[in-house]
């Protein structure tokens, strides 16, 4: 017979030993992700640091701190319950991810050059973020999956009539008063610190950008993927212009030109810039067409924040979730059971000798269940 060691005994000793030392406090359990103490306790700092950058007063900031830190444990729960959400609807962000990396990378180097080696860009980001590349990594990811979330799960089911807009706009038309503006996107092709050579391939980069972008690709898409302007994080988009903003020369290239209309590259001191007209405002009250996404907008928001929570709510009836004592989730949903279970006060279950004689299906199970140290064999059908 084969002889075993139990090491349970030893096991559990070591758990009581007086000098155990907790490195992290589990505090919330949410299906199979977990929220710690030290997750917690980042958020708290990220949030006094936010507060004390946007310039809030000692009094201010210790009233603005009090609210806001009571929901920190709560927006880590709903932060859970959304990528668990996205993963489970098969919601991949991995290539937004990858972009938005990208874009941060070129962006930072061309204040630091070195900074394009992939190496020194997670350094980079560890140095400014505190966080390893591959968790800062992982925020942006659940960051965007989470969105995708919303706008599919929530946002997508809100529904505003074209008559609920036509009212809105009858009775708030003074909201609607319009200065002559155009609105374009940009993008630039820079030759700053180029040669020849190097100048006139960044001139037929732009010229290829240009015919691209008039027939038919979407500029947004080529400003975010090509301009070296500080504009390409937001896809070309300018601010609107009056007639007196812009120079006489881009004037006369787009301000009388319909919507839609894409220029050839214009020679600046600092490289090739390409511009489309995306929309323009003539002076008065606005149409009803020209302001309905705005409307939208403004019938859409006051409806999408409790939506949202109602959807949270949901997820949180149909989850698995654990809070431990002298924590609290602010928005937990009612005659939900989130009291914490602490595997050190579970017992097994005993039964009687009395009750396996009289239970059959109990005594079968038992006799299947090979004890240690034994071995089983097949019974012969002839038996």
């Amino acid at each position: 017979m084969r002889r075993t060691l139990c090491v349970l005994p030893f096991l559990v000793g070591c758990l009581l030993a007086a000098d155990v030392v907790v490195m992290e406090e589990i505090v919330a359990k949410v299906n199979g992700d977990i929220v710690t103490r030290s997750e917690l306790e980042r958020s708290q700092r990220q949030l006094k640091a936010e507060l004390q950058a946007r310039g809030a007063k000692e009094g201010e900031l210790v009233k603005l701190y009090d609210e806001r830190s009571k929901d920190i444990l709560r927006d880590r729960i709903d932060q859970l319950l959304l990528t668990q959400k996205g993963k489970e609807i098969n919601i991949n962000v991995d290539p937004d991810v990858s972009r938005q990396l990208a874009d941060i990378q070129k962006e930072v180097a061309k204040q630091d050059p070195t900074l394009a080696d992939p190496e020194k860009f997670q350094q980079y980001v560890k140095q400014n973020t505190g966080m390893p590349y591959e968790d800062y990594r992982n925020e942006i990811r659940n960051s965007m999956l989470t969105q995708r979330v919303v706008r599919q799960e929530v946002g997508g089911r809100i529904n505003i009539p074209r008559q609920e807009v036509a009212k809105y706009y009858e009775e708030h038309k003074s909201e609607f008063q319009r200065e002559e503006r155009i609105f374009l996107r940009e993008i630039l092709i820079s030759t700053e610190g180029m040669d020849a050579a190097a100048a006139a391939a960044a001139e037929k980069k732009a010229n290829d950008l240009a015919a691209r972008a008039k027939k038919g690709e979407r500029f947004a898409d080529l400003a975010r993927d090509n301009s070296d302007a500080a504009t390409a994080q937001d896809m070309g988009a300018l601010p609107g212009a009056k007639k007196d903003d812009l120079r006489a020369d881009l004037l006369a290239l787009v301000w009388d030109k319909g919507r839609g209309h894409v220029t050839d590259p214009i020679k600046m001191p600092n490289g090739f810039l390409i511009l489309r007209v995306e929309e323009q405002h003539k002076a008065g009250i606005a149409e009803l067409d020209e302001v309905e996404n705005e409307i939208m907008e403004k019938l859409y928001m006051p409806r999408f924040q409790p939506k949202i929570r109602e959807y949270l709510t949901q997820l949180r009836q149909d989850a698995f979730l654990e809070i431990k004592e002298g924590y609290v989730d602010s928005s937990a949903a009612p005659g939900k059971n989130t009291a914490w279970t602490d595997p050190a006060e579970l017992r097994p279950e005993t039964v009687k000798k009395e009750e396996v004689a009289a239970n059959p299906r109990r005594k079968r199970m038992l006799w299947m269940i090979p004890m240690p140290g034994t071995e089983t064999h097949p019974v012969s059908s002839s038996r």
